[in-house]
């Protein structure tokens, strides 16, 4: 392990550093966010939400028109025709396999940008025989490696196939050490692609990504895009559940995979009151100012340290992700157990790597969170391979952040770590 021979003057230091650069970044910050939450408080006010509305229903679900509007608010917010949003989809990775699954039949080919979030592997059947991937179902898949520092947008037009039904873009950097794709580099991609196969259909894994610019994808021309509500979108108040957006068509085909053909979006009921699911989007902006905040500030304590991080201080961004490369394993359980000790729930737990379903390489998960999982609340996870690489993201207040970050860091170097 290399130490970086950090003081104590020299942590203090880092310190103020870091918290200058996130005051400056939540000033630069704040009309984007006040923009972001207009956005949602008109959508609410267009659909005429009520007391009625907020209450939950069982059984099939008819006529649950809480369920329908919040389906109905999240389309206008994200800007698609329709949207799928139910209490039981189950994660992120959920989402994205109801959106994809739904949409191809046997011989339609996957392209994926760049290598999948570990999880989609198994659903697409590239680790084992799973049960349902896509692959069983008679679709195909590749992947093309894509250069996200120094982008080729021929590259992928060039990777398009007459088999090709949908291409698939991850928008948050997941566990690999690139940057987000930017709305810029996304629309300039889905421009080109729509010019050469018009039909084609381009899917923007939108997880991380919700709320953190003006727009969402499919302002840039995405056909659909999914995504979780215990990430941004949720606010830090909504239990669970997730979501399915664009097309009208293509979104029918989603909502028949989560139910059966000819049913679809017609049932579904909401266990739960719809209350929380639509108080969480009322808050989501600020949450995720507060969130990218938090990001700002570990990414200039790090960057001060002599850590390198991504994205640096200052620079755009696309996701609430944070990733500080460490550089050893003893670092990383350091600053993932740290993250742990100084969160509000489970803060006596002592997270250790462990064979984490759906991924490939042991993982360690910090999440003492009030909604178990939930990736908007502060959270640090990485899977314990070279170069050791924590993704820190989430705080639904900057002040949990830099208290929890700061702490961690000083207990590293009373530990010698640093």
């Amino acid at each position: 392990m290399n130490k970086k021979n950090i003081t104590t003057a020299k942590l203090k230091q880092a310190e103020q550093q870091a918290e200058q650069a996130m005051q400056q970044f939540a000033l630069r910050y704040a009309p984007l966010a006040e923009q972001n939450f207009a956005r949602v408080l008109d959508a609410l006010r267009a659909n005429k939400i009520s007391e009625n509305h907020l209450q939950g229903s069982t059984g099939y679900g008819y006529g649950d028109v809480g369920r329908d509007a919040l389906e109905n608010v999240y389309a206008e917010v994200l800007g698609a025709e329709a949207c799928l949003l139910r209490q039981q989809i189950v994660s992120g990775t959920h989402a994205i396999t109801l959106a994809l699954l739904g949409n191809l039949r046997p011989g339609d080919e996957l392209l994926y940008v760049g290598r999948p979030y570990d999880t989609l592997c198994k659903v697409i059947g590239l680790q084992g025989e799973a049960a349902g991937s896509l692959l069983e179902s008679g679709a195909l898949y590749r992947e093309i490696d894509f250069d996200f520092e120094q982008p080729d947008v021929n590259a992928i037009i060039s990777a398009i196939q007459p088999q090709t039904k949908i291409l698939a873009l991850q928008r948050s950097r997941g566990y690999a050490w690139r940057p987000a794709l930017s709305p810029a580099l996304l629309q300039q991609i889905i421009t080109a692609v729509h010019n050469v196969r018009p039909e084609l259909i381009v899917f923007v894994d939108n997880c991380y990504g919700e709320f953190v610019c003006a727009n969402e994808p499919m302002a840039w021309g995405a056909d659909l895009i999914a995504g979780s509500l215990i990430k941004n979108p949720g606010g830090g108040i909504a239990p669970g559940g997730g979501y399915v957006a664009g097309r009208q068509r293509l979104v029918e085909r989603a909502a028949a995979r989560l139910t059966a053909p000819g049913i679809g979006a017609e049932v579904g009921s909401s266990l739960l009151a719809q209350r929380v699911f639509y108080q969480g989007l009322f808050m989501a902006p600020l949450v995720v100012q507060e969130a990218l905040c938090g990001a700002e500030f570990t990414a200039a304590l790090f960057n001060s340290l002599g850590f390198a991080v991504s994205p640096l201080p200052g620079e755009n961004r696309s996701d609430i992700v944070e990733a500080i490369q460490l550089g050893s394993p003893e670092l990383l359980l350091a600053f993932c157990q740290g993250i742990q000790k100084y969160s509000p729930v489970d803060s006596y737990v002592r997270p250790e790597p462990w064979d984490m379903p759906g991924y490939t390489d042991q993982v360690v998960m910090a999440s003492g969170a009030f909604i178990s999982g939930s990736s908007i609340e502060l959270s640090a996870d990485a899977p314990v391979r070279p170069p050791y690489i924590a993704y820190f993201q989430g705080g639904l207040n900057r002040f949990h952040a830099k208290i929890a970050v700061t702490r961690t860091v000083q207990d590293m170097l009373k530990a010698g770590l640093l």
